[in-house]
């Protein structure tokens, strides 16, 4: 019986209190309701809150803090449509009793996509001389939303999502995938409850099956896993890891690497990527040496930034912020760095957009910086929250998550076609198997693709030590050598030009690996010359070192290096041509310490064909370089 007194009696001293102070109303009833709605607020009793403010209104609809106060509420709730409704009534009662309420009522109709709306009423808030710097910008930021929002609806571009269907998609949500450079498999999160994990689903002819549980190994039933990033041959997965044991802050970045079927334990990547702070959301380059990821640390531009990462001989690199053209004092957030590794895709409410967070498209430029962001337009983006976007190697589509879409429940998982505009440069990729070439027992090998004009390679790796699988991804405009070494074996070269050659078909090769033993040869396709001469050319250089590579660590073996011609021309003249080609390579390796003892070199023109001489295509596999073992 106390304790029911004094509750009436603080209710009552609450309201006598509240009925000193000046407001809109003196209607007794109205304000006890707004003592109590405060009250409910302290204690986070919103829904509570509402009803008590509501009462407080039907006591007196004139009411302008309740409205002010009930607007808050929804859109706390993001409830926009309920809190402009309060919001507009609130100004159509007194227009001048809170300059606030117009930079709220802008803020929520771009939530509601009402843009005109929006922008008349930020440019009243802006009006008012006492509004602070930071409020100043945030609504000349917004005021900048409109003004692109409402050209964008004027200009909308290709958009028709496709949903997964229901091997992918379930009630439970569904986002942030994806997909190998083939296609052939799918990685994304699933949250159940409060537990993220990951699940991935095969692509058999063509059709997308039953997503399952992804391993044991990364996921787990205590923390969340989510937000990753494949690597382009499925090998290496990168994904984020929050308050784990091993991690160095809330949220950390890991590694893990499939072994055969499964997957090796993940490992956390440590400084200089991982801080106490919160690192997150990472995107691996093609070629596997620069990590983007997403982090708060000291020395941003506000907010959440998009950092990188690149590997040396020493690990990981010391992370560099993208910039100004990428970041701003908002949040960025979700990069997805394609496999040209020249075109970012990511989400950021901190560029003219449609509301909350929109995707952009940034392309890096000749300076090797990355230009300034555009904006991947309406209906793509929209009054909402757009992000976890990826693409396909092929550049042709995207996968990205929505929950407002008619859908499974929650967020599912859709694909749609990219507009040309917005697509990256061509990538094709080469996929092969390497084998034994008497057994045909899969290897593990080291697999080398240089872009030959740099001299530099772009994919550095081994082959699946189970099923001697790669994959790697080759951008168009490029010429490219690929090597794979084993040791016991001789190497093997093949060539990819992709200049003025925009192929979306890949490249499906099977290697035969030769024991080093007695006749066996090797054609080194990226050896070069110009036509009718016998210089080599700059783009020879990495299989020429390779060749020194191989006789270094084979000291007993001798080879003999041979030239050969198509059956074009004057066969005097294409035999010298095979002969003094055959001697550059003798003396560059002799001019790379070669022992001479070991080299011998002959031309043998038009004679030994390896395929017919009746089109280019024939004659050009005649025109070659080749050694053979003459003695281990």
């Amino acid at each position: 019986m106390r304790a029911a007194f004094f509750s009436l009696l603080l209710v009552f001293l609450s309201v006598f209190a509240f009925a000193q102070r000046q407001y809109s109303t003196t209607d007794r009833e109205a304000i006890k309701y707004y003592a109590m709605a405060a009250q409910s607020l302290d204690d986070h009793l919103y829904e509570i809150a509402v009803e008590q403010l509501q009462k407080a209104i039907q006591a007196d609809d004139k009411f302008v803090e309740a409205h002010l106060q009930l607007g808050d509420i929804f859109r706390q709730m993001r409830k926009h449509k309920q809190a402009i409704e309060q919001f507009r009534k609130a100004i159509q009662l007194s227009p001048e009793f809170s300059n606030a309420v117009y930079f709220k009522l802008g803020d929520e109709e771009i939530s509601d996509a009402q843009y005109a709306e929006a922008q008349q009423h930020l440019e009243k808030y802006i009006s008012y001389p006492n509004v602070t710097p930071q409020g100043n910008m945030h609504a000349r930021k917004l005021i900048a939303d409109c003004k692109f929002s409402i050209q964008a609806l004027l200009h909308p571009v290709p958009f028709k999502p496709v949903n997964m269907g229901p091997e992918i998609n379930t009630a439970d949500d569904e986002y942030l995938p994806v997909a190998t450079a083939d296609e052939s498999e799918l990685i994304f999160t699933r949250k159940i409850g409060n537990n993220e994990d990951f699940y991935k689903s095969l692509k058999l002819n063509g059709k997308w099956q039953r997503a399952t549980y992804l391993s044991d190994q990364i996921n787990t039933p205590e923390y969340n896993e989510g937000a990753q990033s494949i690597s382009q041959d499925g090998k290496y997965l990168f994904f984020t890891g929050c308050n784990r044991p091993d991690g160095l802050g809330r949220c950390d970045i890991y590694i893990a690497q499939k072994k055969g079927d499964d997957w090796g334990k993940p490992f956390d990547l440590s400084p200089p990527i991982n801080t106490p702070g919160w690192e997150s959301q990472p995107s691996i380059s093609a070629d596997g040496r620069t990590l983007f990821f997403v982090s708060n640390r000291k020395g941003g531009y506000g907010g959440y930034d998009i950092w990188k990462s690149t590997i040396t001989s020493n690990g990981w690199g010391e992370p560099e912020n993208l910039g100004p053209n990428i970041n701003t004092s908002f949040d960025e957030q979700s990069p997805f760095i394609h496999p040209d590794d020249s075109t970012l895709y990511f989400s950021s409410n901190g560029w003219p957009g449609m509301g909350g967070k929109d995707l952009f498209v940034s392309r890096l430029g000749k300076d090797g910086k990355w230009q300034k962001p555009e904006n991947m337009g309406y209906p793509i983006n929209s009054s909402g929250d757009e992000n976890g976007l990826s693409v396909t190697a092929n550049g042709a589509f995207a996968f990205f998550s929505s929950n407002n879409l008619n859908g499974y429940g929650g967020y599912d998982i859709y694909t749609f076609e990219l507009p040309r505009n917005m697509r990256p440069h061509m990538v094709t990729y080469v996929k092969g198997k390497v084998l034994d070439v008497k057994t045909k027992v899969p290897l593990e090998a080291a697999v080398e693709i240089i872009d030959l004009q740099k001299n530099q390679p772009v994919y550095q790796d081994y082959s699946d030590p189970v099923q001697g699988n790669f994959l790697a991804t080759l951008t168009a405009g490029k010429n490219y050598g690929l090597n794979i070494s084993k040791s016991g074996y001789l190497f093997y070269s093949e060539n990819f030009s992709l200049i003025g050659h925009e192929t979306k078909n890949p490249f499906i090769i099977s290697v035969l690996l030769q024991p080093i033993e007695i006749g066996n040869k090797v054609v080194l396709n990226n050896i070069f010359f110009d036509t009718n001469k016998f210089d080599l050319k700059p783009e020879s250089i990495a299989e020429l070192q390779k060749l020194v590579e191989f006789l270094t660590v084979n000291p007993t073996v001798h080879i003999e290096i041979s030239g050969h011609t198509d059956n074009v021309g004057n066969d005097q003249l294409n035999q010298t041509l095979s002969e003094n080609r055959a001697k550059a390579v003798y003396e560059y390796l002799i001019a790379s310490q070669v022992n001479a003892a070991r080299l011998v070199y002959k031309g043998y023109g038009k004679t030994q064909p390896i395929a017919p001489n009746t089109s280019e295509d024939g004659r050009k596999k005649n025109r070659r370089t080749e050694f053979m073992i003459i003695a281990k």
